[in-house]
């Protein structure tokens, strides 16, 4: 049996791991197939403390992962295709093994939603990006386009006016999901214009400057124009990748995992960090600290014969 069992192998993945190892548990990490999650697509990361010159998110994932195998985790790329959880122990299975485990904690991340347009796959990371926060100090004085219209993508388009002169905030509707306050603010902001009822059919752009703009439908008139811009903002929300816990433990209404402050969720010996629990914040930075929390609740959990 198993101390501690991690799956997913993200910011919160592996902090947990770190921290789980350390302490002797000698946890079984289950990376899947695309280590890193959200943060292994992200091409520069200026805004993890300790890497003042910035570096790729690939690459922060590849020294998180590195300094965590210095305490001797087993790392595994299998995926997890089954939870099942028991009073007595918790069960993982993978595409090729049944693990049992004293406690287990969930790092699976989430997803943006995405346009599923030509070009937005091409120049994902070269100019189209699904985090203002993350990427917006790159458009200084640039033009940008922000989709979509609920308080995420007002959000976006209002934190990327300290940068870019110029936001358009597309829109298919002509009547925003987003609050009132987020409306004001951005209705009132000079540096931003609403395009409506629109959609992005293409995102346009060359491979040596990027994005270049983006080929847009009005759906009223079905007019088809492009919109110039230097990078493109997605903003039509988050999938959280809880599938294999949906009736086993307490999901939101948005489908993430529901934990209390100390990363516990429904389920005793269950802890959860890193997106998969958090539809707020969502930087790598906080992910690494709630998977950090994780590991220290499972420890005590151990360590109470619970």
């Amino acid at each position: 049996m198993e101390q501690v069992v991690i799956i997913g192998a993200g910011p919160a993945g592996y902090t947990a791991a770190l921290y789980a190892a350390r302490a002797n548990l000698s946890p079984l990490v289950l990376v899947g197939r695309v280590p890193g999650g959200q943060l292994s697509l992200t091409s520069d990361i200026e805004n993890f403390p300790g890497f003042p010159e910035g570096l790729g998110g690939m690459e922060l994932v590849d020294r998180m992962k590195v300094q965590a195998e210095r305490f001797g985790p087993v790392v595994r790329y299998e995926e997890a295709t089954a939870v099942d959880f028991s009073p007595v122990a918790h069960r993982v299975i993978t595409d090729t093994e049944v693990y049992t485990t004293r406690t287990l904690i969930l790092c699976t991340g989430s997803t943006s939603r995405r346009l599923n347009v030509a070009g937005e796959d091409r120049f994902f990371g070269h100019g189209v990006s699904t985090c203002a926060t993350c990427d917006g100090a790159f458009y200084r004085d640039r033009r940008v386009i922000v989709v979509g219209g609920g308080d995420s993508a007002l959000e976006e388009g209002i934190f990327l006016t300290r940068f870019a002169h110029h936001v358009r905030i597309v829109h298919r509707r002509d009547v925003l999901r987003a609050s009132r306050i987020m409306q004001h603010r951005a209705m009132e902001n000079p540096r931003i214009e609403f395009v409506w009822n629109t959609v992005i059919e293409e995102v346009l752009g060359d491979e040596r400057t990027g994005v270049t703009g983006a080929r847009v439908k009005n759906l009223v008139t079905g007019t088809e124009t492009v919109l110039d811009a230097d990078g493109l903002f997605i903003a039509i929300g988050h999938i959280p990748s809880t599938e294999l816990f949906k009736g086993k433990l307490a999901l939101d209404e948005q489908g993430y995992i529901v934990t209390d402050r100390r990363q516990h969720t429904s389920v005793p010996g269950v802890f959860a960090g890193g997106d998969v629990q958090d539809h707020v914040f969502r930087q790598a930075i906080t992910a690494a600290g709630t998977g950090c929390a994780a590991a220290m609740e499972a420890e005590k959990c151990i360590a109470r014969g619970e």
